[in-house]
């Protein structure tokens, strides 16, 4: 058996354990090396989730066979270990004027660990960065960028993304039409 524990559900999870005192009292808590291991209920709720985040417990304990009480604790349990990391709305870009979408190749002059660090540092400071992956490939960085137009985004190439820490070059590729756009898809 892999190194860790099994949480009050019985789900099992690798991670490290560490006391750490609280008044007069230890308690165990627990920190999360890796993914922990989803079980057939955990992805129906992660999936039935993705598809509609403002489903009401007793609908999604319906969905998934479960009764509302252990829906709930699992949902909590998911949503404590990271793997729901929040919920939002869903926008429509183009209804917001948002319907340019360029993407980015970025090559870095220096790629030593500091360099990346600064550079993503920087990156998460600019909203019209949708997206950003660090690449293995002839590249560093590929970026969606999102704008209302050819302008905006000639301006925020030049102002933004040109002038952040490290960067060589860019090449830019100009998206016509989205054929599929869509959240993590079904995890079952």
């Amino acid at each position: 058996m892999r190194p860790g524990y099994r949480d009050s559900t019985g789900h099992f999870s690798r991670s490290l354990l560490y006391w750490k005192p609280y008044s007069s009292n230890f308690r165990v808590f627990a920190v999360h090396l890796d993914q922990i291991e989803l079980d057939r209920f955990d992805r129906s709720i992660v999936t039935v989730l993705a598809e509609d985040g403002r489903i009401s417990i007793t609908d999604l304990a319906k969905r998934i066979g479960l009764s509302k009480s252990p829906t709930q604790a699992r949902l909590r349990r998911l949503e404590e270990a990271g793997v729901i990391r929040g919920y939002r709305a869903l926008l429509d870009p183009i209804r917001l004027g948002l319907d340019h979408v360029a993407f980015v190749e970025v090559r870095l002059e220096d790629t030593r660990e500091a360099a990346l660090a600064a550079f993503a540092a920087a990156v998460a400071k600019i909203p019209e960065i949708e997206q950003c992956h660090l690449i293995a490939g002839n590249f560093d960085y590929l970026m969606k960028v999102r704008t209302s137009d050819m302008r905006a985004y000639r301006k925020v190439l030049a102002e933004k993304i040109s002038t952040l820490p490290h960067v060589s070059n860019t090449s830019t590729y100009v998206a016509m039409q989205a054929i599929k756009e869509s959240g993590l898809g079904d995890v079952t």
